[in-house]
């Protein structure tokens, strides 16, 4: 089933006009039940975008960014085994060269807030851009719910993308 709504998911994601656009992306590798983002990875590198992959900094509580283009080579298991870049293979990318960004979760509204995995990572991250580049949840329907507890320091997406549903913010 994941498998499933994960590709329904994708096809929707890569009709975007604002991914089509983008010619650098940032991504995140999946793990456990999250939406599956391997295929969306592969076109990013298929179609010659150039595709950019976090690295958690546990010292800094930040998350670094680089540039990645062989996923067998170039990544390793970082924290909970999730893949990131291998540092001494990915040059480092600058956040500001990044138009697009598929934003991870662990649930969100229809007004686009977003309850993360804790760490704050990505709020950070988003609240240091100026202009801000696309984000976008790709989530389950079922991760879509009425209300989340968030903070004046959630940030929250542009576009949350499910396998039956868009909402915007």
């Amino acid at each position: 089933m994941r498998r499933e709504l994960s590709g329904r998911i994708t096809t929707r994601l890569l009709a975007l006009d604002a991914y089509r656009a983008a010619q650098c992306v940032l991504a995140y590798v999946s793990f456990g039940g999250e939406f599956d983002t391997a295929h969306f990875i592969g076109d990013v590198l298929a179609n010659g975008k150039q595709l950019v992959l976090p690295k958690v900094e546990r010292a800094s509580r930040a998350l670094k960014l680089y540039a990645v283009r062989d996923l067998e080579r170039e990544l390793v298991a970082g924290i909970r085994g999730i893949r990131e870049p291998n540092p001494d293979l990915c040059p480092e990318a600058p956040a500001s060269r990044i138009e697009f960004v598929l934003v991870p979760g662990v649930a969100f509204t229809r007004r686009c807030e977003r309850l993360g995995y804790g760490g704050g990572f990505y709020d950070r991250l988003i609240r240091e851009w100026t202009p801000r580049p696309h984000l976008v949840a790709a989530a389950f329907g079922l991760q879509v719910v009425p209300e989340l507890p968030v903070s004046p320091a959630d940030q929250q997406v542009d576009l949350v993308v499910t396998e039956n549903a868009e909402y915007r913010r």
